[in-house]
Order: structure tokens, then sequence, then C-alpha cells
């Protein structure tokens, strides 16, 4: 069975995967901000996640992980 991806790149909009199994889960969020808040939740309830980065049409640019975050 071919998987395909049913939606296209937003220009502008920051990507990060949750890996899990049998799917990886691709979200975006329009704002830098709310995508690292977002990624960083994931993050503490123990996902595995990789950021891909704001998409320009493209690429991936602004690809470096965060840092996680300490508190």
């Amino acid at each position: 069975m071919r998987l395909r991806k049913n939606f296209s790149m937003g220009k502008g909009k920051y990507y990060f995967t949750i890996k899990s199994v049998p799917n990886n889960i691709t979200i975006y969020r329009k704002s830098k901000e709310a995508a690292m808040a977002a990624y960083r939740k994931y993050e503490k309830a123990g996902k595995e996640i990789e950021w891909l980065g704001k998409w320009d049409g493209k690429k991936f640019v602004e690809n470096t992980t965060p840092a996680p975050q300490t508190a």
C-alpha cells in the first residue's frame, strides 16, 4: 500500500512531526511562538518529535531544533 501526503505545505508556516507507529503526524502553526509552544507541549508529554522548521515554498528554513525547555 502506498501512502500519500493529502495536503500541501503552506508557505510561511512552521512544521513539526510527531513520530508514532504506524504513521507520523505532521502539525503546523502559523507563528513561530505558537509552533514552539505546541512543540514543547508534546516534548513535555514524552512524545518523540522532530522539528522541521518554516516552509518557504521549496525547503525548510529556520530548521534548528528548539532547545529543551528548562524549568
